[in-house]
Formats: C-alpha cells, sequence, structure tokens
C-alpha cells in the first residue's frame, strides 16, 4: 500500500513536469552541435512548458502576497508571459504571420480545448458543475469585442483592395489602442468598482506557493529569461521543422506554438475543474483569451514598431472565422452558469474539426 502510494506521488503531474528541465540543457545542445532542426524544435517545445509552469508559481506566489487587487493584476499582467515572449521573438525574426497564428491558437485553444477538457475533468466526477453566470458573461462580451477588433481591419483590408497606400498599420494601431484601453478599464471594473461581481465563495487553489517576494522575483526574472532563450531557439527552427514535418507554419503557429505557451496554464484549468472549481477554471480559460485578445495582441502590435518591422492586424478570414466561432460556442455554454461533460466534448469536436482544417489549409 506504501509503495504504491510513494509510486503515486512519483508519478503526479508537477514531478512529471520537473522532469521535462531536463530538456533545457538537451536544447543548448542540439544548437551547440547543429542538430537537426526538427530535434531543436521539439527540445525547445518541451522546454518551455516547466519554464511557463515556474513563470506561473512565482505570478500566483507574488499574487497571494499582495492583496485582492494587486494580485489579479499580477495575473492579468503575467499570465501570457510565455506566449508573449514566444511571440516577440518571432516579431524579432520578422514572421508575422506566425505570430498572428499564435494569436490566434491561443484564443481558439483556450476557450475549446482548454474549456472543453476542464468541463470534461469536471463532469466525470459531477454530473453539473456551476461557475459565476456573470462573471462568464462579462467575459464572453469582452471576446465579442476582440471578435470585433479582428473583423474590422479584415473587412477593411478587403474593402480597399485597389486603392494605393490604404492606411491599414494606421488603422491597426488606433484599434489596438482601443482594446488595450477596454482591457484596462476591464480590469477597473473586475478589480475595483464591481469586484462584488467576481467574488467566488473562496475558491482559490491550495497549492500556491508561500514564497517571499525576493524569490518569486528572482525566480520569475531567471524563468522569463529561460524563455526567451528556449523561444529564440524555437522561432530559428521553426521554418525548416515545419518543411521537415509537411505541415504549414499557419498550422504550426495555431495549434503546436499555442499548445506551448500555454501548457501550463491548460493544465492548471483542468486540474483544478477536477477538483469541481468551476470558477476557476473558467476564470482560466476565458481570462487568458481575453488576455491574449485585449493586451498581448496589441501589445506586439507596439513591440513591432520597436523593432522596426510594424504588423497590422489584419487576420486570415478562416482565422477570424475560426476566433467567431469559438466566442460564440463559448457564449452559449456560459449563459446559463452549468457545465456538464457532453457540453466539453462538444467544445473539443470543434476544436478539433478547426485543428484538421487548419492542417490541410496552404
Amino acid at each position: 500500500m506504501t509503495s504504491k502510494t510513494g509510486l503515486r506521488s512519483w508519478l503526479s503531474f508537477e514531478n512529471i513536469k520537473n522532469l521535462l528541465f531536463i530538456f533545457i540543457p538537451i536544447t543548448l545542445l542540439f544548437e551547440f552541435i547543429h542538430a537537426d532542426p526538427l530535434f531543436i524544435f521539439i527540445s525547445a517545445s518541451i522546454g518551455i512548458i516547466p519554464l511557463a509552469g515556474l513563470m506561473g508559481k512565482a505570478t500566483e506566489a507574488m499574487a497571494s502576497s499582495s492583496g485582492e487587487a494587486i494580485g489579479g493584476f499580477l495575473n492579468a499582467s503575467f499570465g501570457n508571459a510565455a506566449e508573449l515572449i514566444i511571440a516577440a521573438m518571432a516579431l524579432k525574426g520578422g514572421l508575422h504571420d506566425l505570430v498572428k497564428a499564435s494569436i490566434t491558437g491561443s484564443i481558439v485553444g483556450n476557450l475549446l480545448l482548454v474549456m472543453g477538457l476542464a468541463i470534461v475533468a469536471g463532469g466525470v466526477k459531477n454530473k453539473v458543475q456551476t461557475f459565476n453566470r456573470t462573471a462568464a458573461g462579462m467575459g464572453a462580451t469582452l471576446l465579442f469585442l476582440s471578435t470585433v477588433g479582428l473583423v474590422i481591419p479584415a473587412l477593411f483590408h478587403y474593402s480597399v483592395k485597389g486603392i494605393s497606400n490604404p492606411p491599414e498599420r494606421e488603422l491597426s494601431v488606433e484599434i489596438a489602442i482601443v482594446l488595450f484601453v477596454a482591457y484596462l478599464l476591464s480590469l477597473l471594473f473586475s478589480l475595483k468598482t464591481h469586484r462584488h461581481l467576481y467574488e467566488t465563495g473562496g475558491q482559490k487553489d491550495e497549492k500556491v506557493p508561500h514564497w517571499g517576494w525576493g524569490r518569486s522575483i528572482s525566480v520569475l526574472l531567471g524563468a522569463t529569461a529561460g524563455v526567451a532563450v528556449m523561444s529564440e531557439i524555437l522561432v530559428s527552427a521553426i521554418e525548416p521543422a515545419a518543411k521537415s514535418l509537411g505541415i504549414s507554419e499557419l498550422f504550426i503557429g495555431v495549434i503546436l506554438v499555442a499548445i506551448i505557451g500555454n501548457a501550463a496554464e491548460h493544465s492548471t484549468a483542468v486540474l483544478v475543474a477536477a477538483r469541481n472549481k468551476m470558477d476557476l477554471a473558467m476564470g482560466i480559460a476565458v481570462g487568458s483569451s481575453i488576455q491574449i485578445a485585449l493586451f498581448v495582441a496589441p501589445l506586439l502590435i507596439f513591440i513591432s514598431y520597436i523593432f522596426g518591422s510594424p504588423m497590422d492586424l489584419i487576420f486570415t478570414p478562416f482565422e477570424v472565422v475560426a476566433v467567431a466561432l469559438s466566442v460564440g460556442i463559448t457564449g452559449f455554454v456560459a449563459m446559463d452558469g452549468e457545465s456538464n461533460w457532453l457540453e466539453g466534448v462538444m467544445l473539443l469536436a470543434v476544436y478539433f474539426i478547426l485543428g484538421i482544417a487548419f492542417f490541410y489549409l496552404p
């Protein structure tokens, strides 16, 4: 009995995640000896996962000792830090299409894959799970705003075809500013003026590390530097790896990079849902999508100008439709404040349908 308990403890998710740290020196070795780009891509992808998890832990530790308002701001600011770093490295390399694909993939992945897995994990043990209907509804509305922010530049692009030098970059920058301001105001709404609407009756994750500020900041800075190094190696290997695998960079951005950048956060949502904490799981899935759409995407537009390679918000029609469908079905699931495992299956089905389409998309 004791040996079984010990084996189960050793095979815990946390220990398995810690084992992935070995891929950091492996990636550096592969890069040093100029190994096959496919091996470098796979190794760097796995190496980012535990580093992203470490960043999440450090942020949670800082948030838990900072009070609700500051803690919420820290989680909102650093929740998608790994994703932001990967995208920034891709921007530095001029891979604008890959960056846009990763933005699309993060929104779609959080709403369909993460929420779907979380609802299934929780629904297997509980016939019906409930969550804060008001918070979920507000999240769905903010996501609809993000869809508008993606649709308008695309519509404008196709409406001004044939016109010389249309102000598409200017439009993207101004829309990015609007989205960014809307995000800041949503933080003010949820953390200050209407904080009571988001109270979850103490649904908190008990496994938040009890670190001091000094340790938390040191770990956060160290993990951030590690993610930056791994991301630069990953981005440099994407193009040859895509050719080697026979898949498009669009698929890599929408599916693989999006999953890699948010793997630690994804696992947390599923684990807390299995412990019947759907408010927390929904907050992670929906909140992460809102951060990507209203915070990370505009920030990447601003960063692209710093790199001297301006990016716009003109996404492909297929990407826009994928985001719109994801936001729409999420709204249907969230509107009644309840979930069951079949709703999770339906979200996953939509994700796999979109994934198959992106795989075959040239």
